[in-house]
């Protein structure tokens, strides 16, 4: 037994982290790999997570009106799909948040280039920049609404403030990562301003830009709950509140909370694609 002891411990030719390290791949290779891998894990803590959930309200007590079951709200959303009423306001909510998205991250891709490239425009704006995310966007929202209406307009305009300042500070961080002797490489092969953007600094800055979107297209949901919120016919926010105050169904109020939640999944997982297609995986 002494000499089995031994053997397993590290000798002189034996790296003292090599064992670790071979430990480590053993416990690798007995993970599952690639998207089925993804796949599995997800639905064995999607499991675990419904699980605890019927437990605690069993061990609680509570009534449906405060903690309504795992079961129950499913039925409450497949109800609510079924007759239309989540599909009327999800659409809304969807639109709201990809025009938002799209503006706000197109506005911030300029101004972190601007950002990046010009001292000025960065002692300039930065201060503004900051004092506006630094306000929150519960303070805002209803001054949107009283300026510009509680229709689509406002509710885009809320998404796109939220999206623009994360998204404009990792593109002036991407733009500025770009090695500078490159830059100089291609002005002494006589590149223009366009060329260098297009095949140098927009391409090296593409991973930290993607960054900047997957938090962008998050907060673009919250954006535009919090829109709807602050004033509006039709959305997810305005459902959530009739929920709330008008019905008081609560198993719809959760059920209204797995779609908001089911959407940002969704719309994380197509900026993710998309940045698997152009800058591949990392």
């Amino acid at each position: 037994m002494a000499h089995g002891s031994k053997a397993s411990e590290p000798t002189a030719s034996q790296p003292m982290a090599a064992v670790p390290l071979r430990g480590r791949a053993r416990a690798a290779r007995r993970l599952p790999e690639g998207r089925g891998g993804d796949l599995l894990v997800a639905g064995i803590a999607l499991v675990a997570f419904l699980v605890g959930w019927q437990a605690l309200v069993l061990v609680s007590g509570l009534p449906p009106f405060i903690l309504p079951a795992p079961g129950q709200v499913g039925a409450r959303l497949a109800e609510a799909w079924t007759d239309g009423t989540m599909w009327r306001h999800a659409s809304r909510t969807l639109l709201e948040i990809v025009l938002g998205f799209v503006v706000g991250g197109s506005l911030a891709l300029v101004a972190g280039y601007a950002l990046a490239r010009s001292r000025l425009i960065e002692r300039a704006l930065s201060p503004y920049l900051v004092a506006a995310q630094a306000t929150p966007v519960l303070a805002l929202a209803p001054l949107i609404a009283l300026w510009f209406g509680t229709g689509l307009l406002s509710k885009v305009i809320i998404c796109a403030l939220i999206v623009f300042f994360p998204v404009a500070i990792v593109t002036m961080v991407g733009i500025r990562s770009v090695d500078p002797r490159l830059v100089e490489m291609l002005r002494s092969l006589r590149a223009t301003r366009g060329q260098t953007i297009r095949v140098l600094e927009v391409p090296a800055a593409l991973p930290s830009i993607f960054g900047g979107l997957r938090i962008g297209i998050t907060l673009a949901v919250i954006g535009a709950i919090v829109g709807e919120w602050a004033g509006g016919d039709r959305g997810l926010g305005v459902l959530l509140n009739i929920a709330r105050g008008g019905l008081f169904d609560i198993p719809l109020l959760f059920a209204t909370l797995v779609t908001i939640a089911g959407m940002a999944l969704l719309l994380y997982g197509v900026v993710v694609i998309a940045e698997h297609r152009v800058v591949g995986a990392r």
